[in-house]
């Protein structure tokens, strides 16, 4: 797993849109946005502000709402700085005023001098903690880059793995001609969201929906397929792994027995499927959404089979055909 660098700079130039906009600015102590943020966690420094630092969470970001901002205004009146210097004095990573709410001169001031960066949001607080959290969430969470192909297939985001040249990105341009969707191609940035979410994206959005075509070179899928092909990230359901046929090898038939594959802890259901001439594996590709679909609806297709067969071995209308020496297939 890779180490997250992120910064108070990062988080005020992430591009966020619409329901993840964070509106942040900086009105204060510019030269420590280069502070890192090591945790998601956030921390209201209400009791801190009374001088009481037992067990203060300084390595969080310390949010302000109108009830903290209003104790300033008054520790500020009486001339009490005493708290609010110790609060400095501990390596917080910036604080982080709501509701458009400003803090007094002399905040400002003791925040320069300890060059810790004070950072201002129009959002209502608890609207900005949720959001924050989230993103800051996704930002540390557990992380890995793998080799393979993300397309969104029925919904379901299929994570296509298989040795170089077995034909990944040939299979992942057949299903986006037949209407689904890519989310990377080659380097698949993975991540693992709230414990149990595998979350797949490109590792660099720039060439994250280029495709490298053997014979061809690389073509843009967005500019020949339109915005409806592509997908910025999506959650790996089922991961199809391509593997040249094997006449050796015994490859099942049935699918009653799981196979996973684990990636940061989380195990995602497999398909191994052979590659040979003759095959479309787009199809079969296809096909193994929609029944994972299914088995996620709770219609197992081939335990199902396997009970029908067993119910009807048991059920009286098979023995005469056995005792009649008659074919039962």
């Amino acid at each position: 797993m890779e180490e997250t660098v992120f910064t108070v700079l990062d988080l005020i130039n992430l591009d966020l849109k619409e329901h993840n906009s964070l509106n942040l600015k900086c009105i204060g102590g510019r030269k420590g946005l280069i502070r890192n943020i090591n945790t998601p966690d956030i921390n209201r420094p209400g009791l801190a502000l009374t001088g009481f630092f037992d067990a203060f969470g300084h390595e969080r970001l310390q949010v302000f709402g109108r009830g903290e901002a209003a104790y300033l205004q008054k520790l500020e009146k009486d001339g009490n700085f005493d708290a609010i210097k110790e609060m400095f004095s501990h390596p917080m990573p910036c604080c982080i005023f709501t509701h458009g709410l400003n803090p007094g001169a002399g905040f400002i001031e003791i925040s320069e001098t300890a060059q810790c960066p004070i950072l201002q949001t129009d959002l209502p607080t608890s609207l900005f903690n949720a959001r924050i959290t989230r993103i800051l969430s996704e930002v540390f969470a557990p992380r890995q880059s793998i080799h393979g192909v993300l397309v969104e297939v029925y919904g379901l985001g299929v994570l296509i793995l298989g040795d170089s040249g077995v034909g990944k990105s040939e299979t992942a341009l057949e299903l986006i001609m037949n209407g689904h969707r890519l989310v990377a191609d080659d380097v698949v940035d993975m991540r693992c969201v709230h414990g149990n979410v595998l979350m797949g994206m490109g590792s660099n959005k720039i060439i994250a929906h280029h495709m490298e075509i053997r014979g061809m070179g690389i073509i843009n899928i967005t500019h020949l397929f339109g915005v409806r092909a592509i997908r910025e990230k999506k959650e790996v359901q089922l991961v199809v792994v391509l593997e040249e046929w094997d006449s050796r090898k015994n490859y099942d038939r049935i699918g009653i027995e799981d196979q996973y594959e684990e990636f940061l802890g989380v195990n995602i259901p497999k398909l191994e499927i052979p590659v040979r001439p003759g095959r479309n594996i787009p199809i079969i590709i296809e096909t193994a959404a929609m029944n994972e679909r299914l088995k996620k609806m709770g219609h197992n297709s081939a335990k199902e089979f396997n009970h029908n067969i067993l119910k009807w071995l048991e059920s009286d209308a098979i023995r005469p055909v056995y005792f009649g020496g008659e074919d039962i297939i």
